[in-house]
């Protein structure tokens, strides 16, 4: 089918058109210079054709949630919405590149590189699910890149919200990247298909293809439609991959959405574990915290820098105590103040000695007063970090009950807090990170099956339980 033309640019005030960007089925994007201040932006502007009253109050939500998602370091931010004068509503956003799209099937991206612009992409779907927010459309071309480098997920918005009118020109750019119960109708979107859509995009950055995508095969969309129906993806064909990151991003892919995990977010701790497997630091999670419309501006790595103000504050205490006393000797408290008497120049401090000695004993206590408050802090501080490190609860009590073909492990909740997950270990070393308490293994008669349980925490593994084996009889 023959691409159409772009449609003519719009006159908006305060900009000018340089070129054209690229076309999509709702809209076309373009390059303009924002006169004031000066600077390069892409302009999003919808087509006449696909604008009703309908569509405009849609833009009009979209524009305002875009407002608060581009906050998100990872969220393409938006600077402005409007309706051009002939009666087309535009975005204005930060230009990026879309280089990414066109480089993992043209290249092969490290390992580390897809791990760490995942994770940033996860925190910005997280986000947007915390905020009650559906990206309905993840996939590479999707993924844009800052002017220095930075992955950001673009397009939550208008084209994705009319997609819900059945539009296959929009669904079918997007059948690689959606998820089994998307393709079969069977609902809009939900956090499990976006989970799916998610891994589905990873896996693409690291195989250079998409998951159900054959190789010099035939791959029409009703031939994505049906593998993906099955669930069965290609192996990502790469040495440098670990199996264990394989499967991760194949369990996020089950058919089943129940089997998949429950949230983005425990989804991207497995891929910090993978991270770690790789022996590269963690990637940080960037999920904004319930406390930071008050003046905690930090990201869930940044917890502990609170410890190095107490330290800061106990030296600077101390340092004041210090200049005071040195401030009180030039007065009079402790250097003797010299006067002369007389030609002989007799040299002597006027002062009782009663009231001399009370005011070295004075300044004997403040100093030793600043060594105790020192040393106590350092103490404190000691005692506070010993704590933390202790604070992840450590799960007990593991239960087992069996049935057809298969283990069921669960157990109680040991006192996790929002954003904690369970990393559970199987006895032939797989591992699985998610956030309910309740584990089921596939079995066959004769097997021992066994599974160990700690808590996640902020990319850290509390203490192991103790490992609870099964004889399964069949």
């Amino acid at each position: 089918m023959a691409r159409r033309l772009p449609s003519q640019p719009p006159v908006l005030s305060g900009f000018s058109h340089v070129r054209v960007l690229g076309s999509g089925g709702f809209a076309d994007v373009f390059l303009y210079e924002q006169n004031m201040p000066r600077r390069q932006v892409a302009v999003k502007v919808m087509l006449s054709e696909v604008v009703n009253d309908q569509v405009r109050q849609m833009f009009q939500a979209e524009a305002n949630l875009m407002a608060q998602l581009s906050a998100h370091p990872s969220i393409l931010t938006v600077y402005q919405a409007s309706v051009s004068a002939d009666g087309r509503p535009y975005l204005v956003m930060e230009l990026c590149s879309s280089s990414l799209s066109e480089r993992y099937r043209r290249e092969r991206i490290p390992v580390p590189e897809v791990l760490r612009i995942a994770v940033k992409i996860g925190s910005a779907i997280e986000t947007a699910h915390r905020s009650g927010v559906l990206h309905r459309d993840i996939k590479p071309s999707n993924i844009l890149l800052t002017a220095y480098g930075h992955p950001v997920l673009s397009d939550f918005g208008i084209a994705s919200t009319l997609a819900d009118s059945g539009s296959q020109d929009s669904i079918g750019l997007s059948i690689p990247w959606s998820a089994p119960e998307v393709l079969m109708d069977e609902t809009p979107g939900t956090i499990a298909s976006e989970v799916w859509a998610f891994a589905a995009t990873v896996y693409s950055l690291l195989a250079g293809r998409s998951p159900f995508e054959l190789v010099g095969g035939p791959n029409t969309s009703s031939d994505l439609v049906s593998r993906i129906n099955r669930a069965k993806p290609q192996p990502i064909g790469r040495s440098d991959v670990s199996p264990g990151l394989e499967r991760v991003l194949q369990k996020a892919m089950s058919r089943k959405p129940d089997a998949r995990p429950q949230t983005v977010l425990e989804l991207v701790r497995e891929l910090q574990a993978a991270e770690t497997e790789l022996g590269v630091p963690q990637t940080p999670v960037e999920v904004a915290m319930d406390d930071w419309a008050v003046g905690t501006v930090a990201d869930l790595g940044d917890r502990t820098r609170v410890r190095g103000v107490a330290a800061t504050a106990v030296q600077s205490a101390a340092r004041r105590r210090r200049r005071r006393l040195e401030d009180a000797g030039r007065s009079g408290f402790g250097t003797p103040q010299w006067q002369e008497t007389g030609s002989g120049s007799e040299q002597r401090d006027p002062r009782p000695s009663a009231e001399r000695s009370g005011m070295r004993r004075m300044a004997w206590m403040l100093v030793v007063s600043a060594v105790l408050v020192v040393a106590l802090a350092a103490i404190a501080i000691v005692v506070l970090l010993r704590g933390t490190a202790g604070t992840i609860p450590r799960v007990s009590d593991i239960t087992a009950a069996t049935s057809a073909g298969s283990v069921e492990f669960a157990w109680h909740d040991p006192g996790i807090k929002p954003g904690d997950s369970y990393q559970v270990t199987t006895g032939d070393g797989r591992s699985s990170i998610q956030s309910t308490a309740a584990f089921v293994v596939d079995a066959t008669a004769g097997d021992r099956v066994c599974i160990t349980v700690a808590v996640n925490r902020e990319g850290k593994t509390g203490t192991p339980s103790r490992e609870k084996c099964v004889d399964f009889g069949g």
